[in-house]
């Protein structure tokens, strides 16, 4: 019996040891079979992963007539790098920042079709003035306040006369024939903020020159006060805009988000989320960077090339900010959509004279620079004709090109006044804040 029963357990162990043979068998071919698939699976991955990227940066860097100005941003950094001439450094950049400012405006566009018109309008309308933004805070931490006032004051012009101007009058040329029509419900909301902006740049002027004659003495203190109090009050009305705006109010700019859905509906994204954002955040430290050079070397070039430092601030930088929204404004104005045109350059214009202006005050406040609110006379005057000009320009409803030549011409001449504007800074719109006395 004991011999029977070896048997059987041997030819048990026979059959487990055949099973295991073939299983073993099984997985060396399978081991074979996935290390042979192993390298064609990489490279196709890679390959697709390649062919995204190549995809994404044709789209990004060369998807704009601007693309030819990229080889600027290398050459500005190679300049500073190698101490190159400051005014150089100072062109480099600046010719740098024009596609950066396009194609943000661009990757917030890609953006705003996957997160809906609200939060990708919010996005545009944000980073569209990212360029301002990052000069106005660079200009405020070297305390170099004349040139953040004139930048700041000179990108509310830009995009009331030149940008708003230009679009109405390639709008009229394309409708001869006919008046142009758009909303007066949005225009009458921006205007109104642009008034009140306009009064809270007007009291510590106005005190100043009330005040200052008849005590006597400095009143730098009083102006810088008021100058906080007003930004505070600028700040809530801001607030209280994008509520009106995204939750009160929302069918005053149906028309016009019906306008972008329609535009988005046209087309669709061509990269992906997180490629535009990865490609924003690129940009946007780029920006900061080429930033950095044009704040540390404006004097510098206008002591070179004989111009004035208010006209370069004022004129030559918000052209390059705002290079993004002129471009959309006239296409849209060009395709009789001039609500949208309106909204990007009444837009952008609240955003910086409501919301920026005041956040450079509070932030001024914060890191002990005296930035206020009086931007002396000859700026806040050019800035109260220009409010009241876009006013009655826009009060009927309608546009033909007439009303483009006009602003147009307004901000021709506000740039050669300007332009020959050549007044000491410590002696003009740098003397009203102890902050810019350093600079």
């Amino acid at each position: 019996m004991g011999s029977l029963s070896d048997l059987e357990n041997g030819e048990i162990n026979k059959k487990e040891q055949e099973f295991i043979v073939k299983k073993n068998a099984q997985n060396l071919s399978n081991s074979m079979m996935r290390k042979k698939s192993d390298p064609e699976l990489v490279s196709k991955v890679r390959f697709k992963n390649l062919r995204e990227i190549l995809a994404n940066l044709h789209e990004v860097i060369l998807g704009t007539k601007l693309c030819l100005l990229f080889p600027a941003i290398p050459l500005a950094m190679l300049a500073q790098y190698y101490h190159f001439a400051r005014p150089w450094i100072f062109a480099f950049s600046l010719l740098g920042l024009a596609p950066l400012a396009e194609r943000v405006s661009f990757l917030t566009e890609q953006i705003a079709y996957f997160t809906g018109p609200t939060v990708g309008g919010l996005l545009n309308a944000t980073c569209g003035n990212a360029t301002e933004m990052i000069i106005a805070l660079f200009a405020l931490y070297q305390r170099k306040i004349h040139v953040l006032k004139y930048s700041l004051l000179g990108s509310i012009l830009s995009n009331l006369l030149l940008v708003l101007g230009s679009s109405l009058f390639c709008g009229g040329l394309t409708n001869l024939k006919k008046e142009q029509r758009f909303d007066r419900g949005q225009a009458d909301v921006n205007s109104l903020l642009l008034l009140l902006g306009l009064l809270c740049h007007m009291l510590p002027l106005m005190y100043r020159l009330s005040v200052e004659p008849v005590l006597n003495n400095n009143v730098t203190t009083s102006v810088l006060g008021l100058s906080r109090v007003s930004s505070i009050c600028m700040l809530v009305a801001y607030a209280a805009y994008l509520f009106f705006q995204l939750r009160t109010h929302r069918q005053m700019f149906e028309s016009s988000e019906e306008e972008e859905e329609d535009k988005v509906a046209e087309d669709e994204a061509v990269i992906g989320f997180w490629s535009s954002f990865a490609w924003l955040i690129a940009m946007t430290i780029t920006i900061t960077v080429l930033s950095e050079y044009v704040v540390g070397t404006i004097e510098a070039a206008s002591d070179s090339w004989g111009i004035s430092v208010s006209f370069i601030s004022l004129i030559l930088l918000p052209i390059v900010g705002n290079a993004a929204e002129h471009a959309g404004s006239i296409i849209f104005a060009l395709k009789n959509k001039l609500d949208i045109s309106l909204g990007v350059a009444l837009g952008s214009a609240s955003q910086i004279s409501m919301f920026v202006v005041p956040v450079c005050v509070i932030v001024g406040w914060i890191i002990g620079v005296d930035m206020d609110l009086d931007f002396s006379l000859l700026e806040t005057g050019s800035l109260a004709f220009s409010i009241l000009l876009i006013a009655f320009t826009l009060q009927d409803g309608t546009s033909h090109y007439m009303k483009g030549v006009v602003l147009c011409l307004a901000y021709c001449a506000i740039a050669a006044c300007f332009f020959f504007h050549k007044l000491p800074i410590n002696n003009h719109i740098g003397n009203n804040s102890s902050g810019s006395s350093a600079a």
